[in-house]
């Protein structure tokens, strides 16, 4: 017993200057693989980003949900296609992208996060013009009406944020025409984390990091990235994420976490442990202690 509770007495003592160190910053989420389908593990990231609130942190959290967009339209008889790894979305797909991100899905992680006592609120990018897109173009690619973000209403977002509102983004943007477009999560949530400088943006996926010889790499900088990418250390879906998160670095933001949310409490772990348990991508490996 009593070693039990020196124990977590030791945690509390580790947690004590994060704590400190992170009282009115702002952190944002990409919330999405296991840790979003798994009941328990909704049930702890719930009580996570709960607790983060309730020691001053401020949270923003966008979301995926592209296996149940898949399920849902294949119960509507509506084919899924992807190219290059990115869903086509035609009008059909659109409706279905919106019902169930900005829907369902939208909805049920705010409720979690409330029965906590988060005080989450459910948005999507259409909400106040919150994410603006313009059609995706690039490399003469067509994927319908997918979107890359033109602009963020920081000021929308700030005001939750001061008024101690938990913001949860389904990542759903809108034209200048009004119109809705689907847009990659990881894309949007670094988008928000660089619109509002936040001191770090973490990616819960399902992965342990970035791996090389099967051994965690705990800290990389650019130019590390960039090795790792034309040698194929880095390939398939983690390109993307580690590209989103150079992006968001080199927009201000602090920090930015890779980590495996099929951990329980993983968010906790690799924000208030000394070591941490993913990998930080940093602006200088050479100067940035790990994990702080």
């Amino acid at each position: 017993m009593i070693a039990s509770l020196s124990a977590k007495t030791e945690v509390l003592i580790e947690a004590l200057p994060y704590i400190s160190r992170y009282e009115g910053k702002t952190f944002v989420v990409k919330y999405g693989g296991a840790a979003q389908t798994d009941d328990e593990l909704k049930e702890t990231f719930a009580q996570d980003v709960t607790l983060l609130t309730k020691i001053g942190i401020r949270v923003v959290i966008v979301h995926g949900g592209g296996k149940e967009v898949t399920e849902v339209a294949g119960k509507l008889g509506l084919e899924s296609r992807f190219i290059d790894g990115q869903r086509y979305t035609d009008a059909a797909m659109m409706d279905v992208v919106q019902m169930v991100l900005a829907g369902k899905t939208n909805k049920d992680i705010v409720g979690r996060i409330n029965r906590h006592d988060g005080n989450a609120v459910g948005l999507s990018g259409v909400d106040a013009n919150l994410l603006r897109v313009r059609k995706y173009e690039e490399g003469g690619v067509d994927l319908g009406f997918v979107g890359e973000i033109c602009g963020v209403n920081v000021h929308h977002l700030t005001m939750l944020l001061k008024n101690g509102i938990m913001p949860v983004i389904a990542p759903v943007g809108v034209s200048g025409e009004g119109e809705a477009y689907n847009v990659n999560a990881d894309v949007a949530a670094s988008a928000v984390a660089a619109a509002l400088e936040a001191e770090k943006l973490v990616f819960l996926s399902d992965v342990e990091g970035v791996m090389a010889g099967g051994a965690l790499v705990p800290s990389m900088d650019q130019d590390k990235a960039d090795r790792m990418m034309a040698t194929r250390i880095i390939s398939n879906g983690m390109v993307p994420k580690i590209r989103s998160a150079f992006t968001a670095l080199n927009a201000g933001v602090n920090k930015v976490h890779l980590i495996d949310g099929r951990i329980k409490h993983s968010l906790l772990l690799e924000i208030f442990t000394d070591m941490g348990i993913g990998t930080e991508l940093v602006h200088r490996s050479e100067h940035a202690p790990v994990h702080a």
